[in-house]
């Protein structure tokens, strides 16, 4: 059956229908990771986008019981090259096509995705529809359908994505420490990183109130990922200034890297295309040291590479950046304590190089109060920038922004 990928400014891709029939409106946007699709399926930050998917063989694993990052896929549609006729992995149930009809995801098959990427990365991400079935109509009919759908800029989606009820992830054995969670898109890999480190996280709903979160009278607080724009999250950020003021310690992530920044008085903006794929390099600037690490974000906040600025809650830093295209990838406040970054460290799917992030959270719980972001040592060898002012540098030249996908 045939499907088409409409752009709202009017490019129209033909393919194949693949998945629910019917139309998916959405931002289409682009991942450059070549596996964890299941992840990205079920990723709470992808709502309301559809997902292209750069790596052409998709569906080869199926789908299993155990990767899913929330209870239910979450992007509006699906835009694949080659779709697998049939999966062969072990922990396999059934297969992808058949978790996207059952669910109404609304995809298409077929299409060249380069071509499809390539548009996407001159014009920048757009709104999008995905039509199959008898929604298939005149193109102009369908193009004007795609333009008076909502845009991304302006889009509050982090509460069609929280719980509606508070819950326990406990801890693999001892307990050591309470953290509230504030659900604006939580992955469900981070409390798992948290409880192997001896952590019973308490996943909070987004309109949670400062009463509430010092009712657990936690240890730590962490802010998740989540969808849409940042400037629309007011509740996130009036709480999040509450915790800063009562110094609890403070860990974000992506979405929670610009609640945060918002909180501190940093704007945040939309990107052409954001960063979304396994393989984007990050920089830390204390130590030199460069992870590749696993993003999905279409907002940035607002900064340059090592600048210090003032808050309401004292002095400031931008930590990290992207070398792509410099940008802003972590900060942290320098009199309370508090950081975040932009990428996800709980890498599901993606590398391990950032999980060490979690176990600076949990120093920073263990100083209370106290201020500074524990840092990791250098790694040495071809990931490490500079260890040390006036160090030998191990730095190896500049790989071309093309070469990971990402970038300006």
């Amino acid at each position: 059956m045939t499907a088409v990928l409409v752009l709202e400014d009017g490019r129209i891709f033909r393919g194949t229908a693949y998945g629910a029939r019917g139309a998916g409106f959405g931002e289409a946007v682009f991942t450059t990771g070549m596996t964890g699709y299941q992840e990205t399926l079920t990723d709470p930050s992808y709502h309301r986008q559809i997902v292209v998917q750069t790596a052409p063989q998709i569906g080869n694993t199926g789908w299993n019981d155990e990767d899913g990052e929330s209870a239910r896929i979450q992007v509006a549609g699906y835009v694949v090259r080659d779709p697998s006729r049939t999966s062969s992995n072990w922990r396999s149930t059934r297969e992808l096509a058949d978790v996207l009809t059952e669910q109404g995801i609304v995809g298409i098959a077929g299409i060249d995705t380069r071509a499809l990427v390539r548009h996407l990365r001159e014009r920048g991400s757009m709104r999008a529809g995905v039509f199959s079935g008898t929604r298939i109509g005149a193109a102009v009919d369908l193009v004007k359908q795609v333009q008076d759908s909502p845009q991304m800029a302006g889009a509050d989606l982090y509460g069609a994505v929280t719980t509606r009820e508070p819950y326990i992830v406990p801890a693999t054995g001892a307990k050591r420490f309470t953290v509230a969670a504030l659900d604006v898109g939580i992955k469900a890999n981070t409390p798992r990183m948290m409880a192997a480190r001896g952590i019973e996280t308490h996943v909070l709903p987004a309109d949670s109130t400062i009463e509430q979160v010092l009712a657990l009278n936690p240890d730590g607080f962490f802010l998740a990922n989540g969808p849409g724009d940042p400037a629309t999250a007011d509740g996130p950020v009036a709480l999040t200034r509450q915790i800063l003021e009562r110094r609890i310690p403070l860990f974000g992530i992506c979405f929670g890297n610009q609640i945060l920044a918002r909180a501190l008085g940093r704007g945040t903006y939309k990107l052409r295309y954001g960063h979304r794929g396994i393989n984007i390099p990050v920089i830390e600037h204390a130590t030199g040291r460069v992870s590749i690490t696993s993003q999905n974000h279409g907002f940035a906040v607002e900064g340059e590479a090592g600048e210090r600025f003032d808050t309401p809650f004292g002095a400031a830093e931008i930590t990290h950046t992207c070398p792509n295209d410099g940008c802003v990838e972590g900060l942290a406040a320098l009199d309370v304590p508090a950081f975040s970054v932009q990428y996800h460290p709980e890498a599901a799917a993606g590398p391990h190089d950032a999980a060490d992030l979690f176990d600076r959270f949990v120093a920073l719980m263990v100083q209370g109060s106290a201020v500074g972001l524990p840092t990791a040592p250098p790694t040495g060898g071809r990931h490490t920038l500079r260890a040390e002012e006036g160090a030998e540098s191990t730095e190896e030249p500049a790989a071309d922004p093309a070469t990971y996908g990402e970038g300006a």
